[in-house]
């Protein structure tokens, strides 16, 4: 999916620590013309840019308004497409024509530069799921272009379900590459469900409420809202409070130790090099390629204006600089 605000904001992300658990809530934005679709953005922000490499997250529906993204460019990352309803057809300037279902992941990899088109394949289905960017590291971020299709199978656990789309967790090992160690499951809570995981104690983890009175840890969870926690325990705790059904997105990861520049659909490292690919978008440059098949009433995304001053990361925190001089000793 695309960030197809008119006015991006620079994002500077850059690892933070935490002790307890956190709850970033979700600011809600809108995707496309006049009939955009309403989605909530609960990464990247001020007060935390990632978790692990998963560098943006959005969550929107169920919904009917009809999704139709015309081609436009990443760089230097990964997106990860993963529904709970609807279904979307892909097409990429890599030539891969696929579908996004429920259930399903769909993986690609940006690298040095391409660009996709995403489009609702029923005009009226409800739209309900959640678009996921990982960032990749400075030895991986010129690779190729690429995109991977898996459909894990349900793992059932005491009161829950899950479905591991990247990495490992209850057993369950998705073969999907990626270029840090990351974690990606959806898990449903039984009504009135209590669960421990065992998980990675070197990984942050986020969890994002789709749906139910949910608490991660000890800490309450609200639709929409995202909890983290720090890395150090190895368990991670769930509790659903309500009768009905939950439904929550587990993610983790690594803690990504390089200072990157998120601005519009790129991912970099500094202005002149986000500039660049800007200017290389505008000019239907081939770094990025083109989209056959899309049918839309706009052929391609246009970039919008860089602002006026200098987009600039942030240093990484004491913590994180510290942790990554200790690892290279």
């Amino acid at each position: 999916m695309s960030n197809l605000e008119t006015a991006p904001t620079e994002v500077a992300c850059s690892a933070s620590s935490a002790t307890d658990t956190e709850v970033l809530q979700p600011r809600e934005v809108p995707l496309g013309g006049p009939r955009a679709i309403r989605v909530q953005r609960t990464l990247p922000q001020r007060q935390r840019s990632l978790i692990g490499a998963w560098c943006f997250i959005d969550h929107y529906g169920p919904t009917t308004v009809r999704m139709d993204v015309p081609p436009h460019p990443h760089t230097g990352l990964q997106t990860v497409s993963w529904l709970f309803s609807g279904e979307v057809e892909h097409r990429d300037s890599a030539g891969v024509h696929a579908f996004v279902r429920p259930g399903e992941l769909n993986l690609m990899t940006a690298g040095a530069g391409i660009c996709h088109s995403e489009v609702s394949v029923e005009s009226d289905a409800v739209l309900h799921g959640v678009q996921l960017w990982v960032a990749l590291p400075g030895a991986d971020r010129d690779t190729g272009r690429g995109f991977a299709h898996y459909v894990p199978e349900p793992v059932a656990l005491p009161g829950a379900v899950a479905r591991v789309f990247l990495g490992e967790l209850a057993g369950s090992r998705s073969p999907v590459h990626t270029f840090t160690p990351l974690l990606g499951a959806q898990l449903d809570l039984d009504g009135k469900a209590e669960l421990q995981l065992d998980i990675d104690p070197t990984f942050e983890h986020g969890v994002l409420c789709d749906a139910g009175d949910v608490q991660m840890n000890a800490t309450p969870l609200a639709a929409g809202e995202l909890g983290y926690q720090a890395p150090s325990s190895p368990a991670l705790r769930l509790r659903n409070f309500g009768e009905e059904p939950a439904r929550v997105v587990l993610l983790g990861g690594a803690p990504f130790v390089e200072e990157l520049l998120m601005w519009w659909n790129f991912v970099g490292r500094d202005h002149d090099e986000i500039a660049r690919y800007r200017e290389l978008w505008q000019d239907a440059d081939a770094r990025f390629g083109a989209v056959a098949g899309y049918q839309g009433s706009v052929a391609r995304l246009p970039a919008p204006p860089l602002p006026t001053t200098r987009l600039r990361p942030r240093p990484l925190p004491r913590a994180t600089r510290e942790r990554d001089t200790n690892d290279d000793r």
